[in-house]
């Protein structure tokens, strides 16, 4: 069994939406951002860095995961599933992970923090992260109009890669002009999977605009 602990935040969507898709047993603990519990010794203990999600796998000797990215990996690997067999195909999934963990999420984030929660008005770096966010974007799009999925199948590229972009309109960067990934983001959030994925940790967790609030400021901590 799969013990996930975590809270509704693109990188917290990532691993229960993979879950899903991986039909895996598991149980959630919520983490409470807002109270600070990331940032607790027993927390700690599980990620030195304070940062959600974690999984504990008690069917591999309660081996902990920190680190979306590198938990979609582990799961993938646990199941033979959501990553190519073939070496060359699998490393085109493993570069599009990479882009999301290194450009999509890192930009983002920071252009939600800049256009959401900075205490005054700083336009330079507003419209800098906005700016290369977009532009990350553009170069989903060139992906996305010459193969269906990132690496060629469903994967836990996609996954990670969608539960960011999805969350455009919070970081105030448009989609528009994108058909690609417009069609991709569409064909991911109508699957029953991810669907059953975003709505964890839960509905007293729920990403409304007051929560995403309290969780993009406790996550500056």
């Amino acid at each position: 069994m799969i013990e996930l602990l975590t809270a509704a935040t693109p990188n917290g969507h990532k691993v229960s939406v993979a879950l899903e898709e991986l039909e895996l047993p598991y149980t959630v603990r919520r983490i409470d951002l807002s109270a600070l519990d990331q940032k607790q010794p027993w927390f700690t203990a599980l990620n030195p860095n304070g940062r959600i999600p974690v999984i504990i796998d008690h069917d591999a000797e309660d081996f902990v995961v920190f680190e979306s990215g590198a938990i979609l990996w582990y799961l993938a690997e646990k199941t033979g599933k959501l990553l190519p067999a073939d070496p060359r195909a699998r490393s085109v999934a493993m570069q599009w992970l990479m882009f999301q963990m290194g450009g999509v999420g890192p930009m983002m984030g920071q252009a939600n923090v800049f256009h959401r929660y900075a205490p005054e008005r700083i336009p330079y770096a507003t419209e800098r992260y906005q700016r290369e966010s977009r532009r990350l974007f553009e170069v989903l799009e060139r992906r996305l109009g010459e193969v269906e999925w990132l690496a060629g199948e469903y994967s836990i590229a996609d996954i990670a890669n969608f539960c960011w972009v999805t969350t455009h309109d919070w970081s105030g960067v448009s989609v528009d002009g994108l058909p690609q990934l417009q069609r991709w983001l569409a064909a991911i959030g109508e699957r029953p999977a991810v669907v059953r994925g975003m709505a964890v940790p839960g509905k007293h967790s729920d990403t409304s605009d007051n929560d995403r609030a309290t969780t993009a400021r406790t996550l500056l901590v």
